[in-house]
């Protein structure tokens, strides 16, 4: 029985790959974008099977009200919930090709930030399967990224709605943050040992800086390696560790041998923050500067709104 099941697979598995992509409805337009390796990346009709290979777009389709779109899921990814029985493809840098293309979809999205993200790419483009790669080390960027998903999915209204939403509550921060020149400068851990810190060329460094804070560390790069010398150097005033995939189990910076000579440290301004929401560019980058800024600036808490619940140390 065992044996005829997997024939039986293999087979439906074969005729996927058979079919094709599914052709474009009676009635589709053509739709267009450019993506971020410069290439025209053009439909017969709006995507309406869609394989993310990196969860912030799940999210970002989730927001504009387009889950059902959205035919498959990496391992890591778990948002929006309803997207949990969903067949799983791999892993965002190690795609399973064949599962992709048997699911048919019309449109295959990337996210840049490692090299190896491109490379899963032109497999599944010589297969047939359309690819849009995207870069976003920024809210304009993700802007960008968001408005080129509602052209691509037909959808430009929600994208539209969806932009608007996020930079009315970044407004909102700014407003009450003012643009006061005494900024708290802000380390970011990325990871812990091998400390590895978050750069100026990312997104956790725009959330810093709507925040009302400064990244501490002067770097043109996304992560940005240094030694626990040059941490003590930088001295920050305030201290983030991300808790993820990246920085799975930190310990306590106060239980950290010469941690303690930290300004963070010494005045209790440590914030452990999820992963998710600051590093990954999508509508929660949002949430991650209402959380920051109500830390950075207690005085406004109340102010600025219910934000989500950061382990605050």
């Amino acid at each position: 029985m065992k044996y005829l099941s997997l024939s039986v697979s293999l087979s439906v598995l074969c005729a996927a790959l058979c079919l094709g992509p599914i052709p474009a409805r009676a009635g589709d337009t053509p739709v267009e974008v450019v993506d971020d390796r410069g290439q025209v990346v053009r439909l017969p009709g709006p995507a309406r099977r869609i394989v993310a290979l990196y969860g912030a777009f799940n999210e970002i389709l989730g927001a504009m009200g387009l889950t059902e779109r959205i035919v498959a899921r990496t391992r890591a990814d778990a948002l929006p919930p309803a997207i949990l029985d969903r067949p799983v493809i791999g892993t965002h840098l190690r795609p399973n090709a064949e599962m992709i293309v048997a699911l048919r979809p019309d449109l295959a999205l990337q996210m840049g930030g490692r090299d190896e993200a491109v490379l899963p790419l032109a497999e599944l483009e010589a297969r047939g399967v359309p690819v849009a790669f995207f870069q976003a080390e920024s809210f304009e960027d993700l802007f960008g990224v968001i408005r080129r998903l509602g052209v691509l999915t037909g959808s430009p209204a929600a994208s539209a709605r969806l932009e608007a939403d996020m930079r009315g509550r970044l407004d909102r921060v700014a407003a009450l943050v003012g643009a006061s020149p005494v900024r708290p400068r802000v380390f970011y851990e990325v990871r812990h040992p091998n400390l590895l810190a978050a750069g100026r060329a990312s997104m956790v460094n725009d959330i810093i800086e709507r925040a009302g804070g400064r990244n501490c560390l002067d770097a043109d790069k996304k992560l940005v390696r240094l030694g626990e010398e040059a941490l003590l150097e930088l001295n920050p005033e305030v201290y983030l560790v991300q808790r993820g995939a990246m920085n799975a189990d930190p310990s306590p910076p106060a239980s950290r041998p010469g941690y303690g000579l930290i300004q963070a440290l010494r005045q209790n301004r440590t914030l452990t923050v999820d992963e998710g929401r600051y590093s990954r560019p999508g509508p929660r980058s949002v949430e991650a500067v209402e959380e920051l800024a109500a830390f950075l600036w207690p005085q406004l808490k109340d102010k600025i709104g219910p934000v989500p619940g950061g382990d605050m140390k």
